[in-house]
């Protein structure tokens, strides 16, 4: 089940106001928000700034389709045939997001984060998950923006995929927002989470299904 976000200081209000105007919230937290600008003239005010940090992003970029990397993504982290439970995977297409929306998402984490210098937008069409990435210095941090937590039992686990290599366990996830060090890695390596058991892939290698994916960009 979705939890609703709760909000404690300015910071939050911030993080929240600026999420609220990308469009990446989910259902519930979008719909909260939305009552909570009839209500609430600060918060108002904070949706206001964002939306005026953001408004010039689309005026000279028309939107533009990312390639569909989830079938090279899953051929990757699964080189041997997908047994039946991972087939309902090559339905996962449609991996894309507007030049305008990872625009924002570079505004967005050059004000959150210190000198960031890449991101990445994770998502995949039938999950409804969609996770948020930045790398600034020796960190990264991942923020899941949509969705909801993984089922009891499970845990998401995030992966970092060079070009023409296995792909590496960067943990699992166990809160809505987490910083780790920063793998190395360059623009075009992809990052993907797996829904795997509690407490991660058991050999350290990716058991699936992947729930969202996507390349590491140059901010």
């Amino acid at each position: 089940m979705t939890r609703t976000r709760q909000t404690d200081t300015p910071e939050d209000d911030d993080f929240l106001a600026a999420e609220y105007v990308l469009g990446v919230l989910d259902l519930a937290d979008r719909s909260a928000a939305e009552d909570r600008l009839k209500r609430d003239p600060n918060f108002a005010a904070l949706v206001n700034v964002w939306q005026n940090r953001l408004s010039g992003l689309n005026d000279d970029y028309a939107e533009a389709p990312a390639p569909n990397l989830l079938p090279q993504i899953e051929a990757r982290l699964f080189p041997q045939p997908a047994p039946a439970q991972r087939r309902w995977f090559g339905a996962l297409v449609g991996l894309a997001f507007s030049t305008i929306a990872a625009l924002g998402l570079i505004a967005f984490f050059a004000l959150q984060s210190p000198d960031p210098s890449m991101f990445a937008s994770l998502t995949a069409e039938s999950s409804g998950l969609r996770f948020e990435a930045s790398i600034a210095g020796n960190e990264l941090t991942l923020i899941r923006s949509g969705g909801a937590i993984a089922a009891p039992g499970k845990d998401y686990e995030l992966w970092i995929i060079e070009p023409d290599k296995a792909p590496v366990s960067l943990g699992v996830l166990t809160a809505e927002r987490v910083t780790i060090a920063a793998p190395v890695a360059k623009p075009g390596y992809v990052l993907a989470i797996t829904l795997e058991p509690q407490g991660g892939a058991p050999e350290g290698k990716p058991t699936g299904p992947v729930v969202a994916a996507g390349p590491l960009q140059n901010i």
